[in-house]
């Protein structure tokens, strides 16, 4: 793992793609037959990218305080946003007509923001696709027209190999043209391991550059675990990412009004690191590649809460284990300064348990503000609360108090002693 994939702390996920032109649920929207595939395909047609400015894409990520991004260079549609050499499915068949990904590379480079691209494994309109049937655990997709061959109708390895070095050759355009530091795959479910072809296709990457770091979906040969949505309440070992939507959409839905406020991406995000991971949070363009206003207001208001507390967010790790704090936390990469985080006004007093340190100072990020704070004696080898006296200043959305211990954090994890 690269040391800058954990220090990044937030990326910006976006959908991008045809499927933006009638606002319907991505590639799902033809898989689950909400349109028929010929109306589907028909969206190229309205796919202009006619205000694509990625540069001021890099620059609104960069407000948000983001560290990397990750676009869909292809969905589960097939859909390439590139001009690729390897099938016809792709940005020259639509208005828009040019390559949509070199000028998001080098955006995001002017800005010193990592890349990253998505690719589906899956194409559920490439012609060869649905040519073998799933030989592992979910042999559930099979039943889709656009995964499996009919019933009755043997399958074809010949014809599958033959996919898989399609996706292979898009997936080497990928790295030897733009040369990203991420690729997040998906769709690994319609396949065994065995039959996607992995070790060669991971080989074939990293041969292009050994530092790209590759997602879960990578099966055995991922990097970092990718849970959607929703904090894990155990922290996945490891790495790790959690994907989660500003609405309740992936791309554009024009319908879809839904928006999370600040305040609860704040605590999204500060749950996220607090346990050790990073925060991929998605935008969904408009088919002319404009993201809309009120995803990019939520963005610079998470941007301006990071902007505030920044030495809480970069360059931490994960904070207590719960119990000790009522709230996350994270704590500095010397493991000297803890950074409580509270999304409630505290009152009277802020209760840190099982520290055995010593406390040299407690400040209020922001304002600065210094706090007092006396120790309960504890027993025997149990170390006595620390009350924190609360703050008067406090945040809009998440007050954060640095905690300067006496050295390393030593943290009482026992039962007790009777």
């Amino acid at each position: 793992m690269q040391p800058w994939f954990p220090d990044a702390k937030l990326g910006i996920f976006l959908h991008y793609g045809i499927y933006a032109v009638k606002g319907v649920p991505e590639s799902w929207a033809m898989y689950q037959g909400q349109l028929s595939r010929e109306d589907y395909l028909a969206q190229l047609n309205g796919f202009t990218a006619a205000n694509y400015d990625p540069k001021a894409w890099a620059e609104l990520f960069a407000d948000a305080g983001a560290r990397y991004a990750v676009l869909t260079a292809r969905h589960h549609d097939g859909f390439a946003l590139w001009d690729t050499a390897f099938g016809d499915l792709n940005v020259r068949q639509t208005p828009a007509g040019r390559d949509l990904l070199q000028p998001y590379a080098d955006a995001l480079r002017e800005r010193d923001l990592k890349v990253g691209f998505y690719y589906s494994h899956s194409d559920w309109t490439h012609p060869l696709y649905a040519s073998v049937r799933n030989q592992g655990e979910a042999t559930w997709v099979n039943d889709n027209r656009f995964v499996g061959p009919p019933e009755g109708q043997p399958d074809d390895p010949a014809a599958w190999e033959k996919y898989l070095d399609y996706r292979d050759g898009q997936v080497g355009e990928l790295m030897d043209r733009y040369h990203p530091d991420l690729l997040w795959f998906d769709g690994e479910w319609e396949r065994s391991e065995a039959q996607w072809r992995l070790k060669p296709l991971a080989e074939r990457i990293l041969a292009a550059n050994p530092q790209t770091i590759l997602n879960a979906r990578m099966l055995s040969y991922g990097d970092y675990a990718t849970p959607e949505q929703g904090v894990p309440i155990l922290p996945p070992d490891g790495p790790w990412e959690l994907c989660l939507t500003v609405n309740d959409s992936w791309g554009f839905q024009g319908h879809d009004d839904n928006h999370k406020t600040v305040r609860q991406l704040v605590r999204y995000f500060v749950e996220t690191i607090g346990a050790g991971g990073n925060l991929l949070l998605d935008v969904g363009p408009r088919e002319d590649g404009t993201i809309t206003a009120p995803q990019a207001e939520r963005l610079r208001g998470l941007g301006a809460w990071i902007r505030r507390h920044s030495e809480a967010v970069y360059a931490t790790v994960a904070g207590l284990p719960a119990g000790h704090h009522y709230g996350p936390s994270t704590l500095s990469a010397d493991r000297e300064t803890l950074y409580l985080m509270c999304f409630d006004t505290p009152r009277e007093t802020i209760g840190l348990r099982g520290v055995r340190n010593q406390i040299r100072k407690i400040s209020v990020l922001g304002s600065g503000e210094e706090l007092s704070h006396h120790a309960d004696h504890g027993l025997h080898d149990v170390p006595g609360v620390k009350w924190i006296k609360a703050p008067t200043t406090e945040d809009a959305y998440a007050t954060v108090i640095a905690v300067e211990l006496d050295g390393e954090l030593d943290l009482y994890r026992g039962t007790g002693r009777v």
